[in-house]
């Protein structure tokens, strides 16, 4: 059943109920032999993290990474760092906000992503499309990575500033597609709108054959809109663990937005092609920039506050 049944963050509400019933997980970092502290986590296909980044870059110096899984979806990722299926993820700040206040003890770190002037996420529909307004998308799909997240949230806001009311917003369904075939899925007609960033963004629209009808930087600027979460119990029992981690990821945060584009390209080739994944490096040529705003991506209180008031102001 492709309609959205669900209100707004209500598989989260399920998620962060299955999290607590599960009794997340209470243990620390796990030591290896050399002295560092494993960190398991989950990444995604065709991309390379910060995380991973700055492993390569070295800037760990007590903690080294193991990826247990892959994933797509925000949300799947902070509720399996909630049960302890992982030690860190990141995802939305607004589905972190409502994991939290469902009773899951997380708390985020550093930016994990966001909106600049070269990297946003975009809702595509074909160039021929007769799609250009709010009101146009009424019984219309849009294919998106995971709902609950980033694209549902940012499309519910622009449907409201668009002048839909919620029984209209209600009309507009909204389905999961992989990011890897979302482009697919929307050439084919099987979605009237994706929902595209990072380099499946940049290579449709290097394509020409799709257009923008909205993006979050639209609607919000350059702005800081995920982060890196950790347990609450983790980083009591392993703070100079978190505290490495953190740190790395802020200097390659900040290694990206100084250093120019074709060093970062090359340098992401050099990692997925060092890898097993089944993945395309020359993905990585459609970098642009680190997305994040703020300098090391320092996590700054407005970054989850907007989210907060939005859900407060829509009763969830």
């Amino acid at each position: 059943m492709r309609r959205l049944l669900l209100s707004l963050f209500g598989v989260l509400s399920l998620l962060a109920s299955l999290a607590l019933a599960g009794c997340a997980g209470t243990g620390g970092a796990t030591e290896l032999a050399d002295g560092r502290y494993e960190l398991k986590y989950q990444g995604t296909p065709g991309s390379v993290n910060l995380p991973e980044l700055a492993e390569d870059l070295g800037y760990f110096d007590n903690i080294a990474l193991n990826r247990v899984s892959d994933t797509s979806s925000g949300p799947i990722s902070i509720q399996n760092v909630a049960t302890g299926e992982t030690d860190f993820g990141s995802a939305f700040n607004g589905a972190i906000a409502k994991l939290r206040a469902s009773g899951a003890k997380i708390t985020g770190v550093v930016d994990s992503y966001g909106a600049d002037a070269e990297t946003y996420n975009g809702f595509l529909v074909k160039k021929d499309s007769d799609i250009h307004t709010g009101k146009n998308l009424i019984g219309r799909t849009i294919g998106m990575n995971t709902l609950g997240a980033h694209a549902e949230f940012i499309t519910r806001e622009w449907l409201r500033q668009q002048g839909l009311t919620p029984e209209e917003i209600g009309k507009v369904n909204l389905v999961v597609v992989e990011p890897v075939n979302n482009e697919e899925a929307l050439r084919s007609g099987q979605i009237d709108v994706g929902a595209v960033s990072g380099p499946f963004l940049q290579r449709a629209a290097a394509s020409g054959d799709f257009r923008e009808i909205y993006t979050d930087k639209d609607l919000f600027d350059e702005f800081s809109y995920g982060s890196w979460i950790f347990r609450d119990n983790f980083i009591e029992k392993s703070p100079d663990a978190v505290a490495d981690f953190t740190q790395g990821v802020a200097r390659a945060i900040r290694w990206l937005q100084t250093t120019d584009r074709q060093t970062v390209i090359d340098r992401y080739k050099t990692i997925m092609a060092g890898r097993d994944r089944d993945e395309d490096p020359e993905l990585a040529e459609y970098y642009r920039s680190s997305s994040i705003p703020k300098p090391g991506g320092v996590i700054q209180p407005e970054e989850f506050s907007i989210w907060t008031d939005w859900l407060v102001r829509n009763g969830e």
